[in-house]
């Protein structure tokens, strides 16, 4: 079974936030599997069902961010399965443009401290995710401030396209074609023309 985890935070004063870009990609893949998010299980609000002819668990971890590990720790040993084999995490990037994807194997968590939390409760970093650019911090913003903050309305056009990325490059690497799924969509768009100040 794949685990397929979005991160975020569960409050709704924290939606449609940059942080919580790992949620709206679940809420996604939720709508075009057709696949229930109706399981409160793991410290997480979880569905189960198929993408690509392979089962697979959509978590939403309700620990809020910075101890996404707990809920995702859980469901890897409910189900017997390895980080390295199973488990795809879907988070933002302030160092990405926004709307721009990073599709990796496996890696350091970058400073951002949902990965971080997983890596030291899974023990390792081997474990593929989606890393969802938001913009860099603007200078005169606090980062708490900024990744906790609402997108302008370019910005939104733009994390709406890559959340129709993120779904297709999702499919791929169910299905096992994570090289194809990097070669589509590890690549840098153009913003410019769809941003607004903040």
């Amino acid at each position: 079974m794949y685990i397929i985890a979005g991160l975020g935070n569960p409050e709704r004063r924290y939606f449609n936030t940059r942080h919580n870009i790992g949620y709206e990609v679940i809420d996604a893949l939720s709508d075009e599997y057709r696949i229930d998010m109706n399981i409160d299980k793991h410290k997480a609000i979880c569905g189960r069902g198929v993408i690509e002819g392979e089962k697979v668990l959509l978590m939403k971890p309700l620990t809020y961010m910075n101890l996404s590990g707990q809920a995702i720790v859980s469901a890897l040993s409910y189900y017997k399965e390895e980080p390295s084999d199973s488990l795809l995490v879907l988070c933002d990037d302030v160092n990405l443009p926004p709307g721009m994807i990073r599709i990796r194997e496996r890696g350091s968590a970058g400073g951002h401290n949902g990965l971080k939390n997983i890596i030291a409760l899974t023990g390792s970093e081997d474990f593929k995710r989606i890393r969802v650019g938001v913009g860099e911090k603007p200078p005169r913003y606090d980062l708490v401030d900024w990744v906790l903050g609402h997108y302008s309305d370019g910005d939104r056009k733009l994390m709406d396209e890559a959340i129709g990325d993120c779904v297709k490059a999702t499919a791929l690497i169910v299905a096992g074609d994570i090289s194809k799924a990097m070669n589509l969509y590890n690549k840098k768009k153009d913003s410019s023309s769809l941003r607004s100040s903040e």
